[in-house]
């Protein structure tokens, strides 16, 4: 729900209203009751970078996630309060990537 890559943002204020509003929809997502599985894909950044705060976002899950839903998400550089609420962490490194082959970002791929 973001306007891509950070970095190529032309309207940082516009950027950061994006991540913030898609907290909301993802907010509504959650408590839904819709889902057995949501991904917040790049999420790591909203934190990073301050637009969110991780504790209180931390707090908000604590208190509004259903037990049984599984809530990925993803990002590098994730904050040490979220790996240690996260009940499960993967790193990955890249073995091989298409942009190391002259493909670029694709639309609903990488953004």
């Amino acid at each position: 729900m973001g306007d891509g890559f950070t970095w190529l943002s032309k309207d940082m204020d516009e950027t950061v209203a994006k991540a913030l509003h898609a907290w909301q929809v993802a907010q509504e997502k959650i408590v839904s009751g819709a889902y057995d599985l949501i991904l917040l894909d790049e999420f790591t950044y909203p934190l990073k970078y301050g637009w969110l705060d991780t504790n209180e976002v931390i707090a908000w899950l604590r208190a509004h996630k259903p037990p049984a839903l599984h809530l990925i998400i993803t990002g590098r550089d994730a904050p040490p309060e979220l790996l240690a609420f996260a009940d499960l962490v993967t790193e990955m490194r890249k073995v091989k990537h298409p942009f190391d082959q002259g493909i670029g970002a694709q639309p609903g791929i990488e953004f």
